[in-house]
């Protein structure tokens, strides 16, 4: 506990708690400020690609260089690439992009620890909050790629699953790289979510699996190839509500 509050504490309890619902309030209007930033700064980053995977991944490692190929191929084919800014995969993501021909976006998180900045970044946008961030990933992309990772990587993808499962966002290729890391997850969504009735058997349609650079990024091509990369009247509406 700061100074100032052990002080305000022990001068009354009344004065301490308008202090705390003060800071609440104020707080808000940080949170509004990350949206309206983020926002202005990412508009016209169209289309683009999220790219997500873990932030532990050293850059000699398979998982890494292959973010990084399918990052340089989307970038090459028009997508910009957003991803989390950090290291790992994430810093693959943008150096992929970086060095191609659409620009490269960090949305970075202040953490205390893990988290820094990575070279490879056009744009680079930091937020204090997870949920700020998390509602970028989503309201700007055209396609999740999503490389082997953790807790984070994980919340990331089933975020994405429940926006578009719910009809909160538009529907979107869902797109898992390296089959081998997922084969468990998908098995135990087969078997057990489906079968004891937690998910219904066509969301299992939302997830792609691919392990080739360019299979990713012609599956991207695939799913847009009749109505274009441009939300409609109806789906912007939705990622204005979400």
């Amino acid at each position: 506990m700061a100074e100032k509050d052990k002080l305000v504490n022990a001068i009354s309890p009344e004065l301490a708690e308008k202090t705390w619902s003060a800071r609440e309030s104020w707080r808000v209007f940080g949170i509004m400020s990350e949206f309206v930033e983020a926002t202005e700064r990412l508009s016209a980053v169209r289309p683009a690609v999220s790219i997500f995977g873990s932030a532990r991944t050293p850059p000699d490692h398979p998982y890494y260089l292959l973010a990084e190929k399918i990052s340089r191929q989307l970038s090459d084919a028009g997508f910009c690439v957003i991803s989390g800014g950090g290291p790992g995969i994430m810093e693959a993501a943008n150096k992929g992009a970086y060095f191609g021909r659409s620009p490269s976006v960090g949305l970075n998180i202040q953490l205390p620890h893990e988290q820094q900045g990575n070279l490879y970044q056009d744009i680079s946008q930091t937020f204090r909050h997870f949920f700020a961030r998390k509602v970028m990933f989503v309201k700007f992309a055209t396609a999740w790629v999503v490389l082997p990772g953790g807790f984070g990587t994980l919340d990331e993808l089933m975020e994405a699953l429940t926006l578009v499962q719910t009809g909160k966002t538009r529907k979107m290729p869902i797109i898992l790289v390296h089959e081998p890391f997922w084969r468990g997850m998908l098995d135990w969504f087969r078997h057990t979510l489906v079968t004891e009735g937690m998910i219904d058997p066509q969301d299992m349609g939302l997830i792609q699996i691919h392990n080739e650079p360019q299979a990713v990024v012609d599956a991207i091509f695939n799913y847009y190839e009749k109505r274009g990369f441009e939300p409609s009247a109806a789906e912007r509406e939705i990622l204005l509500n979400l």
